[in-house]
């Protein structure tokens, strides 16, 4: 199976897990922690104090597991069953599988994204932000589908949760199958690094915020009504502000707990959040207004899932994503305009038509900022942890907190909804288009400099490697030269010392050229290039400079210095006998130019090539070369029987 079926078979499962997730959301509603708003001791909804933690358990459970996300989509898939049950035969039988219902969520969803994270680390960006959207798309269209109370009632709808979930499970079935030894790349991480510290404070993060409402949902009214210093039956009375008190502590120690998992996973998840929260209103009232519309509901709230889906499957999922956020955002001010700020008119007149807008737009949104997101995460192997769990917590929290917004002066608190105010929902959505696309930007900026990094990391190498095939044979070679010449030389005497000298001070400069350090330790970080050619002054050599002196850095002004040297040993063997020289050095501010003239022979324009194919490089490396490696620029001029004129141009390095 070469890669690319590879790729469809796991987005065909992403798709399948999507189908099980709708399964759960519409008869269950399933998450990652206990219910907010439903205290132990006063209405506990589990059949013992146990089974709040089964949700938790099988989040880190999964998180553990990720390599065998197709077993877990299966697993998932199989406890969807009972879930359908009463769609097929009404029984009480199938409430003694409620355990299933506190299971399956997390083991679909966390199972859904490691494909989706999987398909992210393996080449394929665009399929990955569709899986990992659709998981929170299909969460979203499952609270459009007729639950199984509703299916009892009516018959005609009990084949829709059987459907679902045969076909969820023929799409997972292939990759379970193909990866039946598991999926090492889902993890997100290397091998050697799969059980990293990396790694594990995402599962324990994940657990931990799965974890966190516990505490706060075992809260009685009677010990919070204490904490408070306020009446029990206050709080009894006015259970919508009770709920909202435990969802901002839940939601304040959800944050404070994924900061342990990074800085971009906290960016992701409150990314993810906020688009999540903003269209729970909007779509608790698009549900309710077109409650009797049978299969037109359903299949606005499935187009909604594929607008955003498709959209984050392309390249520019980031703009997509912040144009769908801010059509929604503009979607709902109207309503909420037009309704005069009473949006459950669109209830009580069960207007379809614009219900369905508000459920479209809102659904693709959500579902494109979640989309968007998970590339963000993907190269630290945290979409199951960060799109999972942190952000389901913060979800069902952030909702159970919004009544409070809407609490003013005189206001009754149990008349608070988070259902009734659309215009907070915009301005949530629009909050979410600049975090996606800060956080776009950001991803793409880091995504830069990492490659500049790479990049320099191997032009580094390759000089490396360069030096060390250039050391064997020049050590074998020149060096050995230049190191006979400098013994032998210094016993001649006259001309011959000074010709040993300089070898020694060649050989040493070559030395420290192939070992990769240049200057020598200690020495000055600048020098005065007009001191240095004025050296070169002679009888046959006119130097024409600034009174003051030209300061720039040893590296460039060695550089510059050896250039003009080429130039002037130019002249000596081709201008012929009797050839003069000038230099002429002009200090420009933002550059340095030197020209370096002759009144010899010249030569004709295509001799340059003619050298260059034949190997012999001084012009081209020992001047073009230099003065290109400084970012300057070489100009070579002449003509037979005029001279040549050479002139370098280099700007000051800041």
């Amino acid at each position: 199976m070469n890669e690319r079926t590879q790729r469809w078979g796991i987005a065909l499962a992403g798709l399948g897990a999507g189908l099980l997730i709708a399964v759960v959301q519409s008869s269950h509603g399933g998450g990652f922690s206990p219910r907010l708003g439903v205290q132990g001791p006063d209405a506990y909804y589990g059949p013992d104090p146990y089974t709040p933690l089964i949700p938790t358990a099988a989040t880190v459970l999964a998180l553990c597991l990720l390599r065998w996300w197709p077993y877990l989509v299966t697993a998932g898939g199989l406890l969807c069953v009972p879930i359908a049950w009463p769609a097929v035969i009404p029984s009480p039988l199938a409430m003694t599988f409620y355990y299933a219902f506190g299971a399956a969520f997390p083991l679909l969803v966390i199972g859904a994204l490691a494909a989706a994270q999987r398909l992210l680390r393996g080449g394929a960006p665009g399929l990955g932000a569709a899986v990992a959207s659709l998981v929170i798309g299909f969460g979203l269209f499952g609270r459009a589908l007729p639950g199984s109370i509703y299916q009892l009632m009516d018959r005609s709808l009990s084949g829709w949760h059987v459907m679902l979930v045969v076909a969820g499970l023929a799409a997972v079935a292939p990759a379970a199958w193909r990866w039946r030894r598991g999926d090492p790349a889902a993890v997100g991480l290397p091998d050697d690094k799969a059980w990293s510290w990396k790694r594990l404070r995402l599962i324990l993060t994940g657990g931990l915020v799965a974890l966190v409402a516990l505490p706060f949902a075992m809260i009685s009214t009677e010990r919070l009504a204490a904490v408070l210093e306020v009446s029990w039956r206050t709080l009894a009375i006015y259970p919508t502000a009770r709920a909202a008190i435990l969802g901002g502590m839940t939601l304040a120690a959800a944050v404070i707990l994924s900061t342990l998992a990074g800085l971009w996973p906290l960016a992701g998840a409150l990314t993810a959040a906020t688009a999540q929260i903003a269209v729970s209103a909007p779509l608790a009232i698009a549900f309710l207004a077109t409650s009797d519309a049978g299969p037109t509901r359903w299949f606005g709230a499935l187009l909604g899932v594929a607008i955003g889906a498709a959209a984050v499957a392309t390249r520019w999922r980031i703009a997509a994503a912040v144009t769908l956020s801010v059509g929604a955002a503009t979607c709902l001010f109207i309503a909420f305009s037009a309704t005069s700020g009473e949006p459950q008119k669109l209830v009580g007149q069960q207007s379809v038509t614009p219900a369905l807008l508000m459920m479209v737009l809102a659904t693709a949104a959500a579902t494109a900022v979640v989309g968007a997101t998970a590339p963000v995460l993907a190269p630290s192997g945290a979409v199951p942890a960060v799109l999972g769990p942190i952000t389901g917590v913060l979800v069902v929290a952030g909702v159970q907190t919004a009544p409070v917004i809407y609490l003013r002066s005189g206001a009754s608190p149990r008349s608070l909804s988070a259902n009734l105010h659309l215009d907070t929902a915009g301005v949530l959505l629009l909050v979410s288009a600049a975090a996606i696309g800060g956080l776009g930007i950001a991803h793409y900026l880091s995504e830069r400099w990492a490659e500049r990094k790479r990049a320099e990391l191997i032009r580094q190498e390759a000089a490396a490697a360069e030096r060390d095939r250039l050391a064997r044979p020049i050590h074998d070679g020149v060096l050995q030269v230049l190191a006979l010449v400098q013994r032998e030389g210094s016993e001649l005497g006259g001309a011959g010392a000074q010709l040993a000298a300089l070898a020694g001070e060649q050989e040493v400069a070559l030395r420290n050229l192939l070992s990769g350090n240049p200057a020598e330790p200690g020495a000055a970080t600048e020098a005065d290039l007009r001191a240095k050619l004025s050296g070169l002054s002679s009888p046959a050599i006119d130097v024409s400079a600034p009174a003051d002196p030209v300061i720039l850095s040893v590296g460039p002004a060695t550089e510059i210095f050896a250039a003009v040297q080429a130039a002037l040993d130019n002249v000596r063997q081709h201008a012929g006998p009797g050839a003069r020289a000038w230099i002429l050095l002009e200090d420009e501010g933002t550059g340095v130019r030197v020209t370096v003239r002759d009144d010899g022979v010249g030569f004709e324009p295509h001799r340059l090539q003619e050298a260059a194919r034949s190997g012999r490089l001084g012009v081209e490396q020992s001047m073009r070369g230099r003065i290109h490696d400084l970012g300057g620029t070489t100009t070579i001029k002449s003509r037979p029987g005029r001279g040549t004129e050479v002139e370098f141009w280099i700007p000051r390095q800041r």
